[in-house]
């Protein structure tokens, strides 16, 4: 093994680490964090035309949409709904871009999901730090109660 690929080999444990050892709110965070960097990488590759830098991105950007929309709780809040249609509509804007080489399609789906992503970690960040009641539980109601984000 080559220095390289050790020092590859050791941070790829350590992102898989990062990720197995997070909390559900800061994955969610990191879920979002990598879509947004998905949909930049992907966004300068049509620009360069590097297809399949574009298409790998985008492949992975619409897994994580996926994943995202999946987890999303449509019982647990009034907003869930309108955020998994705004997730359909960016899927298909991943979809379309890559099909099409689009680069105003991807542009138009890091538009959207960079605003969710900056909301997302404002969010994690009213948290505590520990002792939250399950995944997505918020304190801070007038009772003491947890609230439900509305994410498995």
């Amino acid at each position: 093994m080559t220095l390289m690929n050790g020092a590859v080999a050791k941070l790829s444990a350590y992102n898989r680490d990062a990720v197995l050892s997070a909390s559900p709110v800061r994955l969610l965070t990191m879920l979002y964090d990598r879509l947004v960097l998905d949909l930049s990488r992907a966004e300068t590759g049509l620009s360069e035309q590097d297809w399949a830098v574009a298409a790998e991105n985008l492949r992975h950007a619409d897994r994580i949409v996926d994943e995202l929309s999946s987890s999303l709780r449509l019982d647990a809040w009034d907003g869930a709904d309108g955020l998994l249609q705004l997730y359909i509509y960016v899927s298909g804007l991943i979809v379309t871009g890559n099909i099409d080489r689009d680069v105003d399609k991807v542009r138009e789906a890091r538009i959207l999901i960079e605003p969710l992503c900056e909301t997302w970690h404002e969010a994690a960040a009213l948290l505590p730090a520990a002792g939250s009641r399950g995944a997505y539980a918020m304190s801070g109601s007038p009772s003491g109660e947890a609230r439900d984000l509305g994410i498995a």
